[in-house]
């Protein structure tokens, strides 16, 4: 799935492409084609999501210091097509003012999501299993959301995985 997320990405046009791992790194850095994304090993995974995202975006803010944004997902979303990753980046390319630019779907705001730099400080703060889904559900400034067709579905379980 990940090797599928990647390819999406890169697809998008999107970049660069850091790639977060934790568990199993070693193992999943032999079966994926890392090339042209940036993998970057996150030792702290045990202690929940917040760590990957702080892991990717210290990544980014090493690659590109004056960062104006950063997306964020993650690869148990199979539906994920890269027009809908070209959308959001048209989206936040349109904005007036900084502004999350979020998938929506199943009622919900959720990932893939942009962040403008402004809420860097916000992602960073993040601890334990807690994701970018918290800022988008108590934004500090504005959003704007992009239908994601069965976004809500992704895959957790084996069953999951089976289901798609």
């Amino acid at each position: 799935m990940l090797a599928r997320t990647i390819r999406v990405v890169r697809a998008s046009g999107a970049g660069p492409v850091v790639t977060v791992l934790g568990a199993n790194h070693e193992i999943i850095r032999g079966a994926v084609d890392f090339n042209g994304v940036y993998p970057v090993t996150n030792t702290n995974w045990e202690q929940g999501i917040a760590t990957s995202i702080q892991s990717g975006i210290s990544e980014i803010l090493r690659l590109v210091p004056d960062a104006g944004a950063v997306m964020i997902l993650a690869c148990d979303q199979p539906r994920l097509e890269a027009g809908h990753l070209r959308s959001l980046v048209a989206a936040q390319e349109q904005t007036v003012e900084p502004a999350i630019i979020a998938s929506q779907y199943s009622g919900v705001a959720g990932i893939p999501a942009i962040f403008p730099a402004s809420q860097f400080s916000n992602l960073m703060a993040l601890r334990g299993d807690v994701g970018a889904k918290q800022i988008i559900r108590n934004p500090t400034c504005p959003m704007i959301t992009i239908h994601l067709a069965e976004g809500e579905f992704d895959v957790d379980t084996p069953a999951d995985l089976e289901r798609f």
